[in-house]
C-alpha cells in the first residue's frame, strides 16, 4: 500500500478488506490446485505427502519474504495452509499420547496443522499400536529431550512394534505455571508430568519453596485437575491454558533456556529422499569384544555422520543391549545402503526403523 499516511482510517480499512478478499480468493484457488494434484497422485498411486516439495516451498517463501514479514509467523501461516490443502486430498488421523493439550498434541499440530484429526491415547505404546494396526495413518511420540535425555518408553516400543519413522519435529518447550485465578498466592500444590517437574525443579524450589509438587500422568491431566481445584497449579503448555480455561501465573518457569523435545512421526512407510534426510537403526551384536567399534568403523569409512547413539538393555537377557542409531542420509543413498548391508553381517539383530527428512 502506498501513501497510507495520507489516507483516512476508513480508506485504509477498506483497502485491508480488499486485500483479505483477494487472499481468500487465492486460497480457494490454491485448494482447488491441491485437489487436482491429489487426483493425479491417486492415479499414479503416489503418497500425498511430499516432504521434499514442502521443504522447497518453505525455502522459496523465506527467500521471497526477504525478512519483511516475521518469519516464524509466516512459517506458521503457510504450514497451516499447506497441511489444509494436503488434507483436502486425503484426511489424516494422528495418534498421540493424551489427553488433549499435551506437548505431544502440540507437536502434532506443528507437523499437521489444526486441520488433521487427532486421536488421544493413554500411553506411548498405544500410539505404536494404533499405527501398527492401521487404525490411524500417523502417530507422534517424544524420543528425546535436550535436558532430560532419552524417552525410554519410546525406544522400548520400537522393539515390540513394526512401524516406520517417516518424520521428526523439534518442539521448543516453554513451561507455564497456570491455575484458575492467575494468582500465585492461591497455589497450595503444583502438579505436572515428571519431566516438566524435573525441568522446573530449581524455579519451584526458589519461588515456591513451601508448596509441594506432585507427579501427574501428563501435563494435560495436571491442567484438568487445576481447572477443577482452585488450590492446584499445573506446569503445562499454552495450549492447555486455552483448552482448560486457565490463566497463566508465570510464563517460562523452566530452569534452562533452549529446552526442546524431539518428536518422531510414525507411519506405515518412510517417504522418499528429500535431500536432507536422517536414517534410524535398531541393532544388537553377539557378545564379543570390539563389536560396537567395528560397527561404527563400517559407517565411518563411508563418511556417514552419526547424530545419536543410545543403548537399551534387552529385557530378560542380562548383559545384552540394543543400540538405537541415528545417522545423516537416506536408505536410498549408496553410502548408507552399502554401510547398512555390511552392518547386517556383524549384527545379531538389525532393523531399519526408517529414513525421513531432518526436522527444522
Amino acid at each position: 500500500m502506498t501513501n497510507s499516511e495520507n489516507k483516512s482510517l476508513p480508506d485504509i480499512r477498506n483497502r485491508i478488506d480488499a486485500i483479505d478478499n483477494q487472499i481468500l480468493s487465492l486460497l480457494k484457488e490454491r485448494l482447488q490446485c491441491a485437489r487436482a494434484i491429489g487426483r493425479v497422485k491417486a492415479q499414479d498411486k503416489r503418497p500425498t505427502w511430499d516432504p521434499k516439495r514442502e521443504r522447497m516451498i518453505f525455502e522459496r517463501l523465506e527467500a521471497e519474504n526477504n525478512g519483511e514479514f516475521p518469519w516464524p509467523s509466516l512459517l506458521s501461516i503457510y504450514r497451516e495452509i499447506i497441511t489444509t490443502c494436503r488434507l483436502s486430498q486425503n484426511k489424516v488421523e494422528v495418534a498421540y499420547m493424551g489427553p488433549e493439550a499435551t506437548f505431544s498434541h502440540l507437536a502434532g499440530i506443528k507437523c499437521f496443522g489444526q486441520s488433521a484429526e487427532y486421536r488421544s491415547t493413554e500411553t506411548i505404546e498405544d500410539v505404536f499400536v494404533e499405527v501398527e494396526k492401521g487404525r490411524v495413518q500417523y502417530g507422534i511420540v517424544p524420543v528425546e529431550n535436550s535436558i532430560e535425555g532419552a524417552v525410554t518408553s519410546t525406544l522400548d516400543a520400537f522393539i515390540n512394534h513394526r512401524v516406520r519413522i517417516c518424520g521428526e519435529v523439534h518442539l521448543p518447550i516453554s513451561h507455564n505455571l497456570i491455575n484458575k485465578s492467575g494468582n500465585i498466592k492461591d497455589i497450595k500444590q503444583v502438579l505436572s508430568h515428571p519431566q516438566p517437574l524435573a525441568q522446573c525443579r530449581q524455579w519451584l524450589r526458589k519461588n515456591l519453596p513451601d508448596v509441594p509438587s506432585r507427579s501427574a500422568f501428563s501435563t494435560a491431566v495436571a491442567s484438568q485437575m487445576a481447572a477443577e481445584d482452585p488450590t492446584v497449579a499445573a506446569i503445562a503448555s499454552e495450549l492447555a491454558v486455552k483448552t482448560y480455561g486457565l490463566q497463566v501465573v508465570v510464563q517460562g518457569v523452566e530452569d534452562y533456556s533452549g529446552n526442546s523435545t524431539r518428536f518422531l512421526l510414525l507411519g506405515a512407510e518412510s517417504p522418499p529422499p528429500s535431500g536432507t534426510d536422517k536414517t534410524s537403526l535398531l541393532i544388537s551384536f553377539h557378545d564379543r569384544p570390539g563389536a560396537l567399534h567395528e560397527a561404527l568403523s563400517i559407517l565411518a569409512r563411508r563418511g556417514i555422520n552419526l547424530t545419536r547413539i543410545e543403548s537399551r538393555p534387552v529385557k530378560g537377557a542380562a548383559g545384552q543391549y540394543l543400540f538405537f542409531i541415528d545417522m545423516l542420509g537416506h536408505w536410498q543413498d549408496s553410502a548408507v545402503r552399502e554401510g547398512c548391508e555390511e552392518l547386517k553381517h556383524i549384527c545379531s539383530f538389525f532393523d531399519w526403523l526408517g529414513s525421513y527428512p531432518v526436522g527444522a
